[in-house]
């Protein structure tokens, strides 16, 4: 029989051994990824060619100029207007039904292709025709929408904005 395992003897690796085998590791890396590295070596050149490289070394230089510069323009009254009608409007896009968008976005497709083609043919509109007009369902249909909308609007406008 073999004798029992009474110890274990480790070996430790020098600093050296540990960078030869990083090297070794990172050759083959090299080696498998070629194709992409020659390609990142030829738009860097090109970046390097028109200046680029340059100019990004220049402002990671001037970082903290340049963050000061553009906290200034953002915090500027007519950025947060912006920022703040931004908010607001999606605000008011997320309270809407999308079905009732989508259809109003048709109808006005549908109007503005129909106003072109009336326009491209010259029509013209007289004061009896557009008392006749009223009697036209589509047009009522759109009269009648167009009412309640300024209703609802001037009811909206009477509560002051919160």
């Amino acid at each position: 029989m073999a004798a029992p395992i009474t110890s274990i003897k480790r070996t430790e690796r020098s600093e050296l051994e540990i960078q030869q085998d990083k090297l070794a590791e990172l050759q083959k890396q090299i080696a498998e990824q070629e194709e992409s590295l020659q390609k990142i070596m030829e738009i860097t050149g090109e970046l390097h060619k028109i200046g680029a490289l340059d100019a990004l070394q220049a402002m990671l230089h001037s970082k903290e100029k340049i963050t000061g510069i553009a906290l200034g323009q953002v915090s500027r009254e007519p950025v947060t207007n912006l920022l703040n009608n931004l908010m607001a409007g999606a605000g008011i896009l997320t309270a809407l039904d999308p079905a009732t968008i989508q259809q109003l976005s048709k109808s006005v497709q549908t109007g503005l292709s129909e106003a072109e083609q009336g326009n491209e043919e010259g029509q013209k509109t007289g004061l009896l025709q557009l008392m006749k007009s009223i009697n036209d369902p589509d047009i009522n249909r759109a009269l009648t929408f167009g009412m309640n909308f300024l209703k609802g609007m001037g009811r909206g406008l009477e509560k002051p904005a919160e």
